[in-house]
């Protein structure tokens, strides 16, 4: 070959070899552009500047939501790794009292709030009331001597009677002899009236003692004149009722004898009655003798009778926890009947304008009373209050809230469900912050392995859940309502959404038809029940 011609081949194959180079380094470096992380909006396109700094790692939480947290990577006793939290990805654990839920979750919860404010508390003390006889209007006519009765005026009990009117005549032996006894005192006066001192002062006696007697067995004044005009014994004598009213009850028969101190008739004068109601323990303090009550009757809806509160009783019924009080009140045409029933208002006094809220902001747990605030949007912070009084609507807050400060008044038990309400608030007081709660709302697909109804548990075999960067595994569930088992049986496949109520406990808030996701891996970790 000459050597011209070795040459030429050289220089061909010298560029197709660098030619060769530049496509393959052009390349590998499309290939590298098109896989690496794109640059924030602060870093350069080109190549020559420098890349994104790594972000920073606070510290590392337990993967099943438990309270341990870590400064370095490690495993838990199942073998999962602990998860990592970074700078500026939870900023409700920057506090440690605060709770983060995103915007469209606090609308899908309906969250809604309203300012607490300063208001006058006006309540109404409601208590079921009864209407009874004034005691001191009933009288009961017993005679204080034996006789007969001859003749009745007033022969049925519910019959309405004046003051005076006659009730019934009697006769009675003893009656007599006193009848005659007065009269022959008055004719010896007559008679005697000049003789000596003595026999006429004994005279005198004899018809004192005998007028004493007369009107100590109910004989009238009007009567002793009458008999001391006519000069006659009358057989019988006429009893009147006392008082006006109604008969409650009579005993007395025609022919029948009695004895001294047997009540023949019972009167009541009906014209004003008593409501004896039953005050609840709480509301004792709210109750003021001499103030105005309001009743309601059933067989009158259309009207309201008033009256005043005369007597709070001493004692306190422990079977109810309530105190009897009585109030009094006229009875025009006697429209209230004793043993009716009523609905009592007791009016309280206005007081001074006091920070409220609305009743519906506080969750009452027995032994603390809790509160959302609404920081920003998307964020609450739960307090614990002191409360007041409080009426229908609105609570008076002593300590906790202060005023225009806006509380949640719907969705707060859901809040409280979304944010381990609990694990916030154990970082009252201590001051440290609390870990961070695990992320809300978490969806996943298994099936059930068991159904504990006593406890009321669920033991679910479940597939890898990616917001908690859980394996596949079997735990136990609580449904958030015992509804939500319905239709459910071991080895049903079903989708679900739980949240972490408390630390390690998980809580199924909503079941939905299987999805056709994966039956879970076979022989899954298995985690330890809480």
């Amino acid at each position: 070959m000459k050597a011209g011609s070795v040459i030429l081949i050289a220089a061909t194959m010298l560029a197709l070899g660098a030619a060769g180079g530049a496509w393959w380094t052009q390349r590998a470096a499309t290939g590298n552009a098109a896989t690496a992380t794109p640059a924030g909006p602060g870093s350069a396109a080109t190549g020559g500047e420098a890349a994104a700094p790594a972000r920073k790692i606070r510290f590392y939480r337990n993967p099943m939501g438990l309270p341990d947290t870590s400064p370095t990577p490690k495993k838990d006793p199942m073998g999962m790794d602990y998860i990592p939290v970074y700078e500026g990805e939870d900023p409700a654990a920057d506090d440690g009292k605060s709770i983060a839920i995103s915007v469209d979750r606090v609308q899908k919860l309906g969250v809604r709030t309203e300012p607490a404010a300063l208001r006058v508390l006006t309540r109404t003390v409601r208590a079921l009331g009864r209407v009874e006889i004034d005691e001191r209007r009933v009288v009961t006519v017993a005679p204080k001597f034996e006789g007969w009765v001859e003749k009745l005026f007033v022969n049925a009990t519910g019959q309405p009677v004046a003051k005076g009117q006659p009730l019934f005549e009697v006769y009675a032996p003893e009656l007599v002899s006193a009848q005659r006894e007065y009269l022959i005192a008055i004719r010896g006066i007559e008679t005697l009236k000049d003789a000596g001192g003595d026999a006429q002062a004994g005279m005198r006696r004899l018809a004192e003692s005998s007028l004493a007697r007369l009107a100590n067995w109910g004989v009238t004044e009007q009567e002793v004149a009458a008999l001391a005009s006519s000069g006659e014994v009358r057989r019988t004598l006429t009893l009147r009722s006392p008082a006006g009213g109604i008969v409650l009850e009579k005993k007395a028969l025609q022919g029948m004898r009695f004895m001294p101190g047997e009540a023949l008739f019972q009167i009541a004068d009906l014209s004003a009655v008593w409501v004896q109601a039953d005050v609840f323990e709480q509301d004792l303090g709210e109750v003021r003798v001499g103030s105005t009550a309001k009743l309601r009757i059933n067989a009158y809806p259309d009207r309201t009778f008033e009256g005043r509160i005369s007597y709070v009783y001493p004692t306190l019924k422990p079977e109810t926890r309530t105190v009897p009080i009585r109030i009094e009140l006229a009875n025009p045409g006697g429209r209230l009947k004793p043993g009716m029933f009523a609905e009592v208002e007791l009016p309280t006094g206005a007081r001074a304008r006091v920070v409220t809220v609305p009743s519906t902001a506080v969750i009452d747990s027995g032994t603390r009373r809790v509160v959302f605030v609404q920081l920003a949007q998307g964020r609450f912070e739960p307090r614990e209050v002191k409360l007041g009084a409080r009426n229908d609507t609105h609570v008076e807050v002593l300590d906790g809230i202060r005023d225009g400060e806006p509380v949640v008044v719907a969705a707060n038990f859901l809040i409280d469900a979304e944010s381990n309400l609990r694990a916030a608030l154990g970082s009252f007081g201590s001051g440290t912050a609390a870990a961070p709660a695990v992320g809300v709302g978490h969806k996943a697909h298994g099936s059930v392995v068991a159904i504990d109804a006593k406890s009321g548990t669920l033991t679910v075999r479940h597939d890898p859940v990616a917001s908690l960067k859980w394996p596949a595994m079997t735990m136990e569930f609580v449904p958030a309502n015992p509804s939500l088992l319905a239709g459910l049986k071991p080895g049903s496949a079903f989708d679900f959404e739980f949240v972490e109520r408390a630390p390690g406990e998980w809580v199924i808030t909503a079941v939905l038809p299987a999805s056709g996701a994966g039956a879970p891996a076979a022989a899954p970790a298995t985690a330890p029940k809480h």
